[in-house]
């Protein structure tokens, strides 16, 4: 049976990879510390699974999980806005310093492939859109915090590519765009309107209510739903080039404002958007270039519409399961 790795397991997209996987009869090692992962989000997986605790940056821990595997995905990272404001060192050090501890273990171990997750944030304000994988990537300002986690993942990609070139069969960067779904965590724009919207509905005992939004609403943003993102990944590995980095998204665009709005509508809801000042660093458009990967026979399959209906579902269930658990 084909053994792989993979770091970040208990994350959002870490987890649903695991699934994936296992269920494609591959064995996982699965590596986290639970930093910001769930060890809830891995539940039920049994056959074909192993859970390592291990920091990404422990090169002794990663070996033994690394050991018998042929392909290492690399996902584990420090996300979330609130974190790349709050807490950019631990952003860099994870990012950077997993990245490192990731490919010297994987390369002595005798890891054939080597799969690194990046993010959309490497171009942060693209001067083209939809953004291919050739448009340059960015830094705008060092004294910004908002930028610790694109910049990690521009480190990323030049030590897996430079480091690895010389060791791995293959080395394949994928820069996922906009992910979304249930269980993604609360510290991410969907899931923060949804869980705003229902708390105002239930102190206001009111369908119309008032919403803030930072920004003027007309930022724009290409949402994936975490299926399809998986769906990507697996189709990247399998007939991917070595040393090739590809977008993996939607490249369907929607403003904020008419984000929430569709949240809203699928919550019942009436609300009248207050616009706050935006943060500083905000990038106004986001839109993936995906012809590349679609050259692999990728297409995102699940609407926005049918997607946030799964994602609410998810959160308005979990709130009342928490209020009720709170309750007792």
């Amino acid at each position: 049976m084909n053994k792989v790795a993979v770091t970040g397991a208990s994350g959002f997209i870490g987890a649903y990879l695991c699934r994936a996987l296992v269920s494609q009869n591959f064995f996982v090692n699965g590596i986290d510390n639970n930093l910001r992962g769930e060890a809830e989000r891995l539940s039920g997986i049994s056959n074909n699974f192993k859970l390592f605790s291990a920091d990404v940056r422990d090169k002794v821990s990663l070996f033994d999980a690394f050991k018998g595997c042929k392909t290492v995905f690399h996902l584990a990272a420090v996300n979330g806005t609130e974190n790349f404001y709050n807490k950019p060192d631990l952003v860099l050090d994870v990012g950077i310093k997993g990245m490192f501890a990731v490919a010297e273990t994987a390369i002595e171990a005798g890891i054939e492939n080597l799969i690194v997750a990046s993010s959309a944030e490497v171009y942060q304000t693209p001067k083209i859109i939809p953004t291919s994988e050739e448009v340059e990537l960015c830094l705008p300002n060092s004294t910004n915090p908002r930028y610790s986690y694109g910049c990690s993942k521009i480190a990323s990609e030049l030590i897996a590519m430079n480091i690895g070139k010389d060791h791995f069969k293959k080395i394949l960067i994928f820069r996922p765009h906009n992910v979304y779904g249930p269980d993604m965590g609360w510290k991410h724009v969907i899931p923060q309107f949804i869980e705003r919207i229902q708390k105002e509905i239930e102190r206001l005992n009111s369908r119309t209510i008032q919403l803030e939004i930072r920004g003027d609403g007309e930022d724009s943003r290409s949402f994936c739903y975490i299926d399809d993102i998986v769906s990507g990944i697996l189709r990247m590995t399998e007939y991917g080039s070595d040393r090739e980095i590809y977008n993996i998204g939607n490249d369907n665009e929607i403003k904020i404002k008419e984000l929430v709005q569709l949240i809203a509508n699928h919550m019942d809801v009436k609300i009248i958007i207050k616009n706050l000042p935006a943060m500083e660093g905000s990038t106004k458009r986001r839109c993936p270039n995906i012809n590349k990967i679609r050259g692999l026979g990728y297409n995102p399959k699940v609407s926005l519409s049918n997607g946030l209906k799964n994602t609410i579902d998810w959160y308005t269930s979990k709130s009342v399961s928490k209020k009720n658990n709170d309750l007792l």
